[in-house]
């Protein structure tokens, strides 16, 4: 028996993926260059980067937990296959191989250039004056018990440290020694973990930067301030930029000024006097700035909900940072659809129910 139904038509007209799928073949037609070096001339046939970099989307928006789940499911899935480019007989790869051939994606600073071209396609709904700059913790993929002491004077097994002093001078993870010892505030428990940074602009709250440091108390402001710098780069326009009162420091109000940045901080009173003073506290700009705060915590919270940030199954600096600006990529790409398309006339749109 023989059937004529492609996958082109098995996947609805409608369908939210197939504007998604337009957007991303765009990106990666301007990328081609970049993923042909990567993609191997010798030994055994390699998987297309194109191929893997669809997938990878795949894996963020449905929130498959491994690549062996994934490839598993693009050989039954037939809007996985469509989406990625196979066709409805081709074969589907190894999960192991596919696994290795990701790995020479996160060597690479493909995911930089995919994210770039992502937001170079959203350009024109991106604000590009005010801002917003945050953080938000990573857990890595390392247990407690993997936290050891640097000079081997640990003498158990890692599982009993309750009444030791512990601290990242002194121990470091066997398992990710990248990660770092930290917590999300007083009273909460320690943590190995990585710290995820996110500049947002203010108009359709799009992902602008990102990028991942170790953990430690002074990464977000120093990482707030790399991500400004290149955004102010070759650029004499001033632009805005809101934050928490953790920013609110010294230093960092002095050094963001000096990058013809104005703060729009949320003054820190507490048992001392802000940075910040009614020059600027006084303008209609900076409650309006405060008050765009949330679209940062939206796409954190996307990120790690149906992202794959809550707790990486990474390990290193390098691979949690490359699927961290990916994670970001895909949140822009989805959402772009929903800005490209027309307005609804009034009275036109779907029933309330």
């Amino acid at each position: 028996m023989f059937s004529y139904v492609s996958l082109e038509q098995r996947v609805p007209a409608d369908h939210p993926l197939r504007e998604v799928r337009k957007l991303t073949d765009t990106v990666l037609r301007s990328l081609s260059p970049e993923l042909d070096a990567l993609y191997a001339d010798s030994g055994r046939p390699s998987i297309a980067p194109e191929y893997i970099l669809r997938a990878l989307l795949l894996q963020v928006f449905f929130s498959i937990r491994s690549e062996r789940l994934l490839v598993e499911q693009i050989d039954y899935n037939l809007l996985f296959r469509w989406f990625v480019g196979l066709g409805m007989d081709d074969a589907v790869w190894n999960h192991a191989v596919f696994s290795k051939n990701r790995d020479r994606l996160l060597t690479s600073e493909v995911a930089h250039r995919f994210f770039a071209e992502v937001n170079r396609q959203a350009k024109q709904y991106m604000s590009d004056e005010h801002f917003t700059v945050d953080g938000t913790l990573i857990q890595a993929w390392a247990s407690q018990k993997s936290f050891r002491s640097r000079d081997d004077s640990d003498d158990d097994d890692g599982a009993n440290f309750h009444g030791q002093k512990r601290s990242n001078k002194t121990h470091a993870s066997t398992t990710d020694p990248d990660a770092r010892l930290y917590k999300k505030s007083y009273g909460k428990e320690s943590k190995l973990s990585y710290l995820g940074h996110a500049l947002v602009e203010n108009r359709n709250g799009l992902i602008a930067a990102a990028m991942v440091t170790h953990a430690d108390g002074y990464a977000e402001r120093d990482a707030a301030l790399l991500m400004l710098q290149k955004k102010q780069q070759g650029r004499s326009r001033r632009i805005t930029i809101g934050a928490d009162k953790a920013y609110d420091t010294e230093d960092f109000v002095r050094t963001v000024r000096e990058l013809n940045v104005t703060p729009h901080i949320t003054r820190n009173n507490k048992n001392r006097s802000s940075n910040l003073d009614r020059r600027t506290t006084r303008h209609r700009g900076y409650a309006n700035s405060l008050s765009r705060r949330w679209l940062i915590e939206k796409g954190f919270g996307w990120l790690k909900q149906t992202g794959p940030l809550r707790q990486v199954k990474l390990r290193g600096l390098a691979k949690v940072n490359w699927l961290f600006v990916f994670s970001c990529a895909a949140h822009n790409l989805l959402r772009l659809p929903r800005l490209i398309a027309p307005p609804t006339p009034a009275g036109l749109g779907p029933p309330c129910l």
